[in-house]
């Protein structure tokens, strides 16, 4: 757990914090055993710090029948993206270190324990300069701290590479002839940049070519793995005679600001990754343990050279590859003969596999119910709201109601659809409610549960709860819609969520414009079902009332498949039912134009409204040849069909209905 912990920590901002979880922090650390120096140490990167605050706050600490423990820190890591090292530690010191990049390997075996230590400092210095460079060290130039530990000084750093290798050369049996003595509980250090041969501070640096990673954490055969994993661009591989490996890493960089912003995005890198990283360490003209000296008792050996990527620029190829994963350029006559097979329909003709799709509705209007339909139409393998499903495994993630509530809905809905031996093993619950987390940090965690087990959908209600940015800025909502991409993409499963409406009246509006925010969430999906609600009258507002029953309108904005015909359905808690007659197509939806005409329509008189009906008709019958129907007169007038011929009803003595055709009786005056 230690290890883990501290791993854990480094990838944590004190800064992003709030003072609950900065006590929380301090709490697990003392519970798990560690010094105050550590929560302090941490701390310091706060501006919020001050000096022995922390020392005051861990003495009241006194732990409780609930202690805050390691979890706690381990949690807050996962949630910015942290990941534990998962590598098993096998490799031995003898075992061979090769590079298992791309091009041609160049396998590398470790200095044998016979050779020679001036052999083993020769090949560092070949390996890391150039025969003019001024080459820094220290051996016998040190003192002893207030803690009685040892600290290097200024040392030598007037002697070039070419003159240390001809020493070494002229004393083969001898280091300390060419590097001077050492104490032999200290051991001896070198710098792994070429200086000026003026001094040994950042200012002498004459090129910025390496920088050093160290990690004691990890165990040693560890720290080895987690560099070979992560493709290290190293050029010396070095055991410190201690706890930890010192890898001389490729950082190949102009300047010194270009070298400080490499080496930063490099120790975060690694970071993300599980591995803690030494961030002290991070000045050009830093100290690494020098090789072939021994120290207490145990030699500060060169382990390897040129290993991983071969430089900064192929690393970073290589962590493009982790962060992005972006596939290469392909050529078109290539694909055509490819013939690749397109992704099965999950839901006909709307929804493929592997695919994304957004249901958006305006508050309250059963779209979770709507899911959890879905969720079983697929589980079962029939038919959602009259479109057929392919039978498979799906993850309902939800976020809105307590777990309880969620179980009950699940049995409600399946005893309303009437399934008596449902294939409830095929769909599994994430009730996540208080406990969500920005989607960009919720979907590494979901990926890592959901990969390898099979599922065909994962549908997650609602947004809302786990939207990262501003959903109006269409940057921060294309950034957000990756997410689901991800998903798809890492673990090739369909992505489902729903959205709300924005505010005000959306009948009048496109379904692909009435979701509340950016365009991006309804155009980036692949499909988008939106559902709004029909504006009902009379004796068919009065039925649905009596029921407690709505009337509801799908439509589609698809990018795989041509769109739908609209779909009318009842929302019948708790499922929705099609309308299987033609009652509801003409019923025009909640703030759309035609609902308003015909709200106003109701608002005039009955001789006001036969008014309208003898104007009309008169204006569409001026060729005697052209029979007037019903929808020629609500084209005039600008209402529904539906209104006309309620308006012809209440005036039987002047006009007669035939099949849509409009007669009249009886001359108006």
């Amino acid at each position: 757990m230690d290890n883990l912990l501290i791993s854990a920590l480094s990838a944590v901002d004190v800064r992003d914090l709030s003072y609950a979880e900065w006590m929380n922090v301090g709490m697990a650390l003392q519970h798990e055993g560690y010094p105050c120096s550590v929560w302090d140490e941490w701390s310091q990167n706060d501006q919020r710090y001050h000096p022995g605050e922390c020392a005051r706050k861990w003495n009241t600490f006194h732990g409780s029948g609930t202690p805050i423990t390691g979890a706690t820190i381990v949690q807050l890591a996962k949630q910015r993206g942290w990941k534990p090292f998962e590598g098993n530690g096998v490799m031995d010191w003898n075992d061979t270190i090769s590079y298992d990049g791309r091009d041609t390997p160049a396998p590398i075996t470790p200095a044998a324990d016979e050779e020679k230590p001036t052999v083993e400092l020769a090949k560092y210095i070949q390996t890391l300069f150039k025969p003019e460079d001024y080459v820094g060290y220290v051996t016998g130039d040190v003192r002893q701290n207030e803690d009685g530990g040892w600290e290097p000084l200024r040392g030598v750093f007037s002697r070039t590479a070419g003159e240390l290798l001809a020493s070494l050369a002229k004393y083969p049996d001898d280091l300390g002839a060419t590097v001077g003595d050492w104490k032999p509980n200290v051991g001896g250090w070198i710098r792994f940049n070429p200086l000026d041969g003026a001094g040994a501070s950042d200012r002498n640096v004459t090129d910025f070519r390496y920088a050093l990673v160290e990690s004691d954490v990890l165990p040693i055969q560890e720290q080895i793995a987690a560099y070979q994993k992560l493709e290290l661009p190293i050029a010396c591989l070095v055991s410190s005679g201690g706890k930890s490996v010192h890898a001389i890493v490729h950082i190949d960089a102009p300047n010194e600001a270009e070298y400080r912003k490499r080496v930063l995005f490099m120790y975060s890198f690694l970071t993300g990754h599980g591995l803690m990283v030494d961030q002290a360490n991070k000045n050009p003209s830093r100290l690494s343990r020098m090789p072939g000296v021994d120290r207490n008792g145990k030699r500060q050996k060169l382990l390897a050279v040129n290993i991983g990527r071969q430089s900064w620029q192929d690393w970073m190829e290589f962590v493009e590859g982790v962060e992005y994963d972006l596939p290469q350029l392909e050529r078109l006559d290539t694909l055509l003969a490819e013939n690749p097979v397109l992704p099965e329909e999950l839901i006909r003709g709307i929804l493929r596999c592997g695919h994304k799709m957004l249901i958006s509705g305006p508050s309250k209007a059963g779209k979770s119910f709507l899911l959890m339909e879905l969720a079983i139409a697929i589980t079962e393998g029939r038919k959602w709201l009259g479109f057929p499903c392919k039978k498979g495994r799906v993850l309902y993630v939800n976020l809105e109601i307590d777990r309880a509530s969620c179980i009950h809905r699940f049995a409600n809905i399946y005893d309303a659809l009437h399934i008596r031996k449902p294939c409830a093993e095929n769909l599994v619950l994430w009730n996540l409610r208080g406990k969500a987390v920005p989607l960009d940090k919720l979907v590494p965690q979901l990926v890592r549960r959901v990969r390898d087990q099979h599922f065909d959908a994962i549908i997650i209600d609602p947004i809302y709860k786990v939207i990262t940015g501003d959903e109006n800025s269409a940057s921060d909502m294309a950034f957000f819609c990756n997410q689901f991409d991800k998903i798809c993409a890492e673990t090739g499963c369909a992505a489902i969520y729903c959205h709300h409406h924005s505010k005000g009246d959306q009948g009048n509006r496109k379904a692909a414009d009435r979701a509340s925010g950016s365009g991006v969430f309804a155009r980036d999906p692949d499909a988008q079902l939106d559902v709004i609600e029909l504006q009902l009258d009379g004796d068919m507002k009065y039925e649905a009332e009596a029921f407690g029953r709505t009337a509801w309108r799908l439509e589609s904005s698809l990018r795989e498949f041509q769109n739908i015909v609209p779909v009318d359905f009842w929302f019948d808690y708790p499922v929705h039912t099609l309308e299987r007659s033609a009652d509801l197509s003409v019923v025009p939806a909640k703030g759309s134009a035609d609902a308003k005409r015909a709200a106003a329509g109701k608002n005039l008189s009955r001789e006001q409204r036969a008014d309208t009906i003898r104007m009309a008709y008169i204006a569409c019958s001026i060729d005697p040849e052209t029979p007037v129907t019903v929808q020629m007169l609500a084209e005039y007038l600008g209402v529904s069909d539906r209104s006309v011929r309620d308006r012809v009803k209440e005036m039987p003595q002047e006009f007669a209905n035939n099949r849509g055709v409009i007669t009249c009786v009886k001359a108006p005056d």
